[in-house]
């Protein structure tokens, strides 16, 4: 089973869209890898650097509203070419995070007191995460302060988890 996690990636801020995620002029790219160099380079916020900020990240944390805008899988893709697997956020738009679970990724929602408190504590730091799908356990660390919080996978979510992703998915059910 894939391993979800690693060090985390905070963007303190509502709204990101898939244009900032991928500019659209990247969408004729037909392989994920192509996506790498150019995740999150439209991102305006202070003091995020995409070429020094993402290398050697697994988990995303956000705010709410992740994923809003154009419709596009190749926004979680690009997450998935750099390493990123698991994006928490208050809430996601209905398709981007469809199209995480599609993907075999993980779209966690947590309510905005515990992202405050994550942020808070862990922002700034070399913090890192881990998931544990079976028990629906998030646990960050840093240093000697750890956190962990539950959230959930709906049954076909998990699945999809599970399987890697709908393609994998259904190759071994239909």
């Amino acid at each position: 089973m894939k391993t979800f996690g690693g060090l985390v990636l905070f963007l303190d801020r509502n709204d990101i869209n898939t244009d900032e995620i991928i500019p659209a002029k990247y969408l004729n790219e037909n392989f994920k890898e192509a996506l790498k160099p150019y995740l999150l380079e439209d991102l305006k916020l202070p003091g995020f650097d995409p070429r020094r900020d993402i290398s050697g990240k697994g988990a995303l944390l956000s705010r709410a509203n992740f994923g809003c805008g154009s419709s596009r899988e190749h926004a979680p893709w690009a997450l998935e070419a750099n390493g990123i697997n698991i994006v928490i956020a208050e809430n996601f738009a209905r398709i981007f995070r469809q199209n995480m679970y599609n993907c075999g990724m993980i779209a966690a929602e947590l309510p905005a007191a515990a992202l405050d408190g994550l942020f808070r504590e862990f922002a700034g730091k070399a913090a890192t995460l881990k998931v544990d799908t079976e028990k629906g356990i998030l646990s960050f660390k840093s240093g000697e302060k750890e956190k962990t919080l539950p959230f959930s996978l709906r049954g076909f979510e998990k699945a999809l988890v599970d399987a890697g992703g709908w393609v994998e998915y259904a190759a071994k059910r239909y």
